[in-house]
């Protein structure tokens, strides 16, 4: 049952956003528009409730259910970015907008712009985690949620592995592009 929710939240999460990217830029509906991207993040608290529904309802956690709390870590935490740069994107293909704003190349900025990144990724596991004990104490069934911990455990390589870039682009930063006149 998790496995079909979350495929559809996933699918759903898409047409969403290409719908309500759609009906601002191509159909001009701006609050249809602003109704459907609100949506979006919806489908996330869905798919944490259809895990918690599961767990209480006598399935033993697994990393599905742990995969639906990153979920909603990811859209707390990046959802509103990631719609932004989804809707750069579209305003630029499709209805004349300017091209989309690009992360510096190098420099100070550059570096600040991945630590900023580094900083929001390990918020998101913060929050997952925080999901994961929540639905780990609730359930108080050690033996049915130990897959919830192991999820927290292996998915802690996520923000270990990407301190690389901010700690790389420290150590060693790029320099800017010139600015052209």
């Amino acid at each position: 049952m998790i496995v079909a929710i979350l495929i559809a939240c996933e699918i759903g999460f898409w047409i969403l956003l290409a719908l309500g990217l759609a009906s601002r830029y191509l159909w001009k509906r701006r609050g249809l528009s602003t109704v459907l991207l609100l949506s979006v993040p919806l489908l996330d608290v869905i798919l944490l409730a259809a895990a918690v529904i599961d767990i209480r309802a006598g399935a033993t956690a697994d990393f599905r259910h742990g995969l639906a709390a990153a979920y909603l870590g990811y859209s707390v935490v990046f959802g509103h970015s990631t719609i932004r740069w989804a809707d750069a994107k579209f305003q630029h293909r499709f209805a004349g907008g300017p091209p989309p704003w690009k992360p510096p190349h190098g420099g100070p900025a550059r570096i600040r712009h991945e630590w900023t990144f580094w900083l929001r990724l390990l918020l998101a596991y913060a929050i997952t985690c925080a999901l994961l004990l929540t639905l780990t104490w609730l359930i108080n069934d050690p033996p049915r949620t130990q897959a919830l911990i192991d999820f927290m455990v292996g998915a802690v390589k996520i923000p270990l592995i990407a301190l690389l870039w901010p700690v790389s682009h420290t150590l060693w930063p790029r320099t800017p592009e010139p600015v052209r006149t």
